[in-house]
Formats: C-alpha cells, sequence, structure tokens
C-alpha cells in the first residue's frame, strides 16, 4: 500500500461517514448504502485509477437510486 491510496482511503472514508450520518438522520437508505461500502471498499481495492472510479460512483448512487 503506498501513500496515494493511504490518503484516498482516508478521504473516502471521511466522506463515507458523512454519507452514513445523513442517510441515518434522513432515512435515506441508499445514501446509508453508499457510505458503509465507501468506508470499506478501499480495503479490497489496491489499484490508484479502480479506487477513484469507485468511489467517485459510490458518490454517485445516491443520486442514480432515489430511495
Amino acid at each position: 500500500m503506498d501513500s496515494t491510496s493511504l490518503i484516498m482511503g482516508v478521504i473516502f472514508g471521511a466522506i463515507g461517514v458523512g454519507y452514513i450520518t445523513y442517510g441515518r438522520k434522513q432515512q435515506r437508505y441508499a445514501a446509508l448504502l453508499a457510505g458503509v461500502l465507501l468506508c470499506a471498499f478501499t480495503y479490497v481495492v489496491d489499484g490508484v485509477w479502480l479506487s477513484m472510479l469507485i468511489g467517485v460512483a459510490l458518490m454517485c448512487l445516491p443520486v442514480w437510486l432515489k430511495w
């Protein structure tokens, strides 16, 4: 694991915690799911570009899923 992956993990984890908090308070399950996945996916994905792609897609997930 290099420093770029570590920094991206911290950033996506922080955004994920924000999504979890928002999803729980507003009862938006898509935001809650996206937050949990944002916190967890950096442990299994190793590539920098793949992490960026998955992270951005997960951040857009609540917009695509309106539930």
